[in-house]
């Protein structure tokens, strides 16, 4: 099921029988990246340059991250990524799941507790514990209906064209296939130049336009965007890097219980105008939701 990014022709050994391509593998891991449509060059994975996020961080800064409380409160993820581990076993059959941002395992996402028999495909733009392919969600390496699932966890707001990827993402899907996605709204930037969208509830619906929707709404509420806010704006008062994480530490230390009011107000009108987060999940469908019919999914508190 894997192909050329490029052109989608078969592969021999990494050399694409359609457009003459060859692409390296880095310490075993296929690199896939079309480089005429990515921010990305293979070079940036055969020399190691620092791509998104860093994966090999000091013991030091493990050790203080521990200490300090996090700011971090997903309340619907793991419920969410239940449900959807039961309708895959409901469906009976081998499934394949492809995750994008798989470097490292998500917030709530319990793969322990997916069927043993399903074929899972882990990939990202980095190299991580759990990276089985390198390749850019704008292109992704694969035939048509080639997965039964696809899951991308706080991806698409790192992605230059989030519509064309959720446009690849409907490709490799099966007709019937889910998709399940979580993307931030009122969050600060957290990855540096590789941060680039964000979402209210109704952007990410009409992200997914192309989907049925089967659930929707917040992950993280106003409760940890408060909280990051307050960290943030702590933050900005100093230049120097070492003066900015001593005001980030001492913001988590005196705001991190402002994350625990999202366990009362998660499902609250106000939370979908202003939650840091909002997940959707869906089926692939041929129709797509039209903006008429997208203006009456709103379901916040400004009339």
């Amino acid at each position: 099921m894997v192909v050329c990014p490029r052109c989608k022709s078969d592969l021999n050994d990494l050399r694409c029988f359609g457009c003459g391509l060859t692409f390296p593998r880095v310490g075993g891991i296929p690199v896939l990246i079309n480089e005429e449509n990515s921010i990305f060059r293979l070079s940036d994975f055969v020399e190691a340059r620092d791509t998104t996020y860093r994966t090999d961080v000091p013991k030091w800064k493990r050790f203080i991250k521990k200490l300090i409380p996090s700011l971090t409160l997903n309340v619907k993820s793991q419920a969410n990524f239940a449900n959807l581990a039961a309708m895959i076993k409901d469906r009976g059959r081998e499934q394949r799941v492809l995750i994008i941002g798989g470097a490292v395992e998500g917030e709530g996402m319990q793969l322990a507790d997916l069927p043993e028999d399903l074929v899972l495909v882990e990939t990202d733009v980095a190299f991580g514990d759990r990276t089985g392919i390198v390749c850019d969600a704008h292109d992704l390496p694969f035939r048509e209906s080639s997965f039964d699932v696809v899951i991308a966890q706080a991806v698409l707001e790192h992605v230059v064209d989030p519509f064309r990827c959720v446009a690849e993402i409907h490709r490799v899907l099966k007709k019937d296939g889910l998709v399940y996605a979580e993307s931030p709204f009122m969050a600060q930037v957290h990855l540096g130049r590789y941060d680039f969208f964000r979402f209210s509830h109704l952007a990410h619906r009409r992200l997914f336009r192309e989907f049925a929707e089967i659930e929707s709404g917040p992950t993280c509420g106003v409760g940890m965007a408060l909280a990051w806010s307050y960290c943030y704006f702590l933050q900005s008062f100093f230049v120097r890097e070492a003066w900015r994480q001593a005001a980030f530490g001492f913001g988590s230390l005196t705001g991190f219980w402002l994350k625990y009011f999202d366990y009362l107000l998660i499902d609250k009108p106000g939370t979908f105008d202003a939650a840091l987060s909002y997940y959707f999940l869906g089926e692939r469908s041929d129709l797509a939701l039209s903006d008429q019919d997208l203006i009456a999914c709103y379901r916040g508190s400004i009339r």
